[in-house]
């Protein structure tokens, strides 16, 4: 009788009430200091825990005060493990009365992204050729090898040079879009396989920080093209994008910069500098200043290796300004390919969509073919890629049909461009939007 009556006082302990809450409620918690959020309408409080978080504390610090069921199951691979880290951080449920989606966003939109993600598992498009994976690295060792060889056998002219710098930028690029594939956690079953090999890559091959590269890119995936959440449509006050922005500059008589030639000085401080000079100075003080020194290690077997091999050649300084010419020719390669996706797309204030809807809004497809592929990484498949970033890019056009009949489904427009019509709308993009500052800032 004793242990019966443990038991049903244990069984009342465990009856407890959990503490309900509606979207109201939640909806307040999204500041800095007080962060709440919804995963399968459990509700957590990330206050504290944000600073610890893998991906940094920005990226799931801008799902406070939202449901963020879809974007945890988009990041994260192994649900249950990461699961474990949420349960000290339970606080209650929604209230049954409440909907599953805050602020009117379309269930039924929801539910059937859900639905066509359980088709791909089922296809087992999250399944990984590792063969494709390890001929994209050969390809780029390869490369390597044949620049040195080059400058070995034929000497350090013009011609050799400039034909070195051609092959090495074109690795850098490629060895971009693969350390990519590793930080999604897309090649891997194991996230720490992924991680390891992703070090090694960005580190090693390019000299760069995959910490940095992560708090950067999956705040970017979050939250596409929304200002003050997404990175990459923070320009400084260089250019302006979307609609909102250059009306809103224009209002407030903001010049920083005549963004009515936006398009024009594009091609004098975008591809040419984004890498040698913003990226590389920010990477750098980014592992310095966090005392990342892993990542400093990596990034130094990257330079250590690379002036080994081309000081030989070309001296200290012949070597330095060698190196920075190959980042100049890689960073207009990276511009493209990564604003022809986005920068046209609509860029605006946090509209509050559900998954599906705010990813097709910020993001565009390029048609299919080998040479496009290859050139973008596969990241011709934004859309797709967006919606379900940890799928192997080599599965991801298989999938590309089911997310049209979608968006048919529910009238989203779905874009796809030839690759020179993408290129040429971003300048279109920036043209039309520096068109709609200078009309504010004359007429309003």
């Amino acid at each position: 009788m004793g242990k019966g009556g443990n038991q049903g006082e244990g069984a009342a302990e465990r009856e407890a009430p959990v503490p309900t809450f509606s979207w109201e409620e939640i909806q307040k918690h999204n500041l800095r200091t007080d962060k709440w959020l919804v995963i399968d309408r459990k509700v957590y409080n990330i206050t504290k825990w944000s600073s610890r978080h893998p991906g940094g504390q920005r990226v799931i610090g801008h799902y406070a005060g939202e449901d963020a069921t879809d974007a945890f199951r988009a990041f994260h691979p192994d649900l249950e493990f990461v699961r474990k880290f949420l349960k000290p951080l339970l606080i209650g449920e929604l209230a049954p009365e409440e909907p599953s989606q805050d602020r009117g966003k379309n269930s039924q939109i929801t539910e059937d992204f859900r639905a066509l993600k359980k088709t791909a598992e089922d296809m087992n498009l999250f399944k990984t050729n590792h063969l494709f994976f390890f001929l994209l690295l050969a390809h780029i060792i390869a490369m390597e090898s044949i620049a040195w060889f080059t400058i070995f056998y034929f000497g350090n002219g013009w011609i050799p040079t400039l034909v070195t710098a051609c092959v090495l930028a074109t690795s850098q690029a490629q060895a971009g879009w693969l350390q990519h594939d590793y930080g999604h956690l897309s090649v891997y079953r194991k996230s720490m396989w992924n991680h390891i090999v992703h070090k090694f890559i960005i580190g090693h091959l390019k000299g760069a920080s995959a910490n940095w590269w992560n708090h950067r890119h999956f705040q970017h995936h979050a939250k596409p093209n929304i200002f003050q959440k997404d990175p990459d449509v923070n320009m400084l006050h260089v250019f302006v994008l979307g609609e909102w922005q250059p009306v809103e500059y224009g209002k407030k008589k903001l010049k920083y910069l005549p963004y009515n030639r936006q398009h024009e000085y594009f091609f004098l401080i975008g591809p040419p500098l984004l890498i040698p000079m913003y990226f590389q100075y920010q990477i750098i003080m980014t592992m310095i200043v966090r005392k990342d020194w892993v990542d400093l290690a990596w990034a130094i077997s990257y330079y250590a290796r690379f002036f080994v091999t081309y000081i030989p050649f070309y001296g200290i300084l012949g070597a330095l300004l060698f190196l920075n010419f190959i980042r100049f020719l890689e960073s207009h390669w990276f511009v493209w390919v990564t604003q022809m996706n986005h920068i046209v797309m609509e860029i605006d204030r946090e509209p509050y969509r559900d998954w599906f809807s705010s990813q097709l809004a910020a993001t565009c497809n390029v048609e299919q073919s080998f040479f496009n592929d290859w050139f973008s990484g596969h990241l011709n498949f934004q859309i797709e890629h967006h919606l379900f970033p940890t799928m192997p890019r080599h599965n991801l056009h298989k999938i590309a049909p089911l997310v049209k009949s979608l968006c048919a489904k529910h009238g989203i427009e779905y874009q796809e461009k030839p690759l020179l019509r993408a290129l040429q709308d971003i300048t279109r993009s920036l043209k039309k939007s520096g068109e709609l500052w200078l009309d504010a800032y004359l007429h309003k």
